[in-house]
C-alpha cells in the first residue's frame, strides 16, 4: 500500500536580504494582502526575518535568508505516514535531504527536493505550525 500525499497549508519563499523588503511591500502594498510580521516567533535557523501572507487557503511565508543570492520557493506536503512516505520516495529515487534546514525538535518530517530542486517538507498534518 502506498502512502497518501496532499498539499499542505504553508509555502515558504526564501528571499535574499536585498529583495525582502520590496517583496513584502509587493504583497502588502501592491496586492493589498494581509501581511503579519512573524519575526518575533521562532523561525528556522538561518532565517533573519519572517512575515506571513494570507494567500487564499494557504500561508505564504516570506523568509529573509541573508546568505542567499536568489529567491527559492519551498513547499509543504502532508502524508498519513512519514516513514512509509520516506521509503516510497526513496524507492522512486527521491532521498531525504534533512540537511537543507533543521527541523523543529520532535517534528516527524523530512525535507526532500523534487526533480528540479524545489524543497518540500513531508510531514504529518498534526505537526502543522
Amino acid at each position: 500500500m502506498s502512502p497518501t500525499f496532499r498539499g499542505g497549508h504553508n509555502i515558504a519563499m526564501k528571499l535574499p536580504k536585498a529583495q525582502f523588503d520590496r517583496t513584502l511591500a509587493f504583497y502588502r502594498d501592491v496586492l493589498g494582502m494581509e501581511v503579519t510580521d512573524a519575526s518575533g516567533q521562532a523561525v528556522a535557523d538561518g532565517v533573519a526575518q519572517s512575515a506571513s501572507v494570507r494567500f487564499g487557503p494557504v500561508t505564504l511565508w516570506l523568509d529573509r535568508v541573508d546568505n542567499y543570492s536568489r529567491a527559492e520557493l519551498w513547499l509543504e506536503l502532508f502524508t498519513d505516514d512519514v516513514d512509509q512516505a520516506t521509503a516510497h520516495l526513496t524507492a522512486h529515487g527521491i532521498a531525504a535531504q534533512d540537511e537543507l534546514e533543521p527541523l523543529p525538535s520532535g517534528m516527524n518530517a523530512h525535507w526532500i527536493c523534487n526533480p528540479v530542486g524545489i524543497p518540500h517538507i513531508v510531514r504529518l498534518p498534526e505537526d502543522a505550525h
